[in-house]
């Protein structure tokens, strides 16, 4: 299977810059993963799509402000460093830009007290940094640091929730898991109050969710790791669901990965490991039905996971026409539900 297989036409202004006023006004695309037939409506109608008995599975992951910018100690022109990945406490995997500026042994210092070092350089070019800081490293941050939005957002971000899920809770990720922005707590609650579950899981959003894929053949492409995370409680709710016959709706593309990262037998276990699993057709899914996903960039590893779920074509068509109807594309876009 070609990379150029996964490819679709998509006009710059589709790409949505900023958040709506209302999480859960986005517009909604529900995808018949057998049929292919497609319905169009709101994400504030989409408890009407599922059905009680079903589990509702969120990554409950938060963003930190991870783009910082250091001067060397020569004083020269400032470096940016994207924090990644906290390989180890204080220790973080970062990219850098201009990298040849963040050479081994080079000190930085960020103000407010943080400066770090360059310890080595790893793959795909990153940079392990060890940082030192005068105050809690995460208050640093908040005072220092930017949200790490995409490069396709050109527009600045006014309110840093609106790129946090309203369920976030444990701080790691570099990017959101964007399908959860949608959801309001209201939402949540009425989900609820319909007999759909909601359980949680943890997956810290790295390298691995956006890297891009460059090799022709989409065998050759390696996921960088990420750190997961399935509780006790999620696990036991996730086969209960399954052995009496209710759906496992994964919201968003980093949930869909944990779970089926974490399966064994068709059945999910509790735990944490790192996972650099790669979805791709004709992949067989263990644990999850029905997604619920944002739309994806051309020929991305999201695009290829969604395609898997429902068919490279019903997924392509379905593009075509989201494009069509002039649908918002990306993390502050329009939502799918495949089911």
């Amino acid at each position: 299977m070609k990379t150029s297989d996964f490819f679709y036409e998509l006009p710059q202004e589709l790409i949505a810059q900023t958040p709506l006023d209302r999480r859960d006004a986005s517009r909604l695309l529900v995808l018949d993963k057998r049929t292919g037939e497609r319905q169009h409506t709101h994400f504030h109608h989409i408890l009407d799509h599922l059905t009680p008995g079903d589990l509702l599975v969120l990554n409950d992951s938060r963003v930190i402000p991870a783009r910082i910018f250091g001067k060397r100690d020569s004083g020269e022109a400032r470096v940016e460093f994207l924090l990644l990945r906290e390989k180890e406490p204080m220790v973080w995997e970062c990219m850098t830009r201009p990298g040849k500026k963040a050479r081994p042994g080079t000190r930085f210092d960020f103000g407010e007290g943080l400066s770090g070092t360059v310890e080595a350089v790893v793959e795909e070019g990153l940079r392990l940094v060890r940082f030192e800081s005068a105050a809690p490293f995460y208050e640093v941050l908040d005072r220092i640091g930017s949200m790490p939005l995409p490069p396709y957002i050109k527009e600045t971000l006014t309110d840093n929730e609106r790129y946090q899920t309203v369920y976030s809770t444990h701080l790691g990720s570099a990017a959101a898991p964007t399908a959860g922005l949608h959801f309001t707590p209201e939402l949540l609650a009425e989900a609820e109050q319909r007999g759909i579950g909601v359980a949680r899981v943890t997956l810290h959003v790295g390298l691995g969710t956006f890297r891009p894929v460059k090799v022709e053949d989409v065998t050759e492409h390696h996921m960088h790791s990420e750190w997961c995370h399935v509780p006790e409680e999620t696990a036991r709710a996730v086969n209960e669901t399954k052995a009496r016959g209710g759906r496992i709706v994964s919201v968003g593309t980093t949930s869909c990965r944990t779970l089926e990262s974490m399966a064994k037998d068709g059945r999910l276990q509790s735990g944490s490991r790192d996972t650099d699993i790669f979805i791709y057709p004709p992949y067989e899914f263990q644990i999850v039905d029905a997604l619920i996903t944002n739309f994806h960039l051309p020929e991305s590893t999201l695009l290829m996971l969604v395609s898997a779920l429902a068919g490279k074509e019903n997924i392509m068509a379905a593009y075509r026409e989201a494009v069509e109807l002039q649908y918002r594309f990306f993390s502050f876009g329009d939502a799918c539900l495949i089911q």
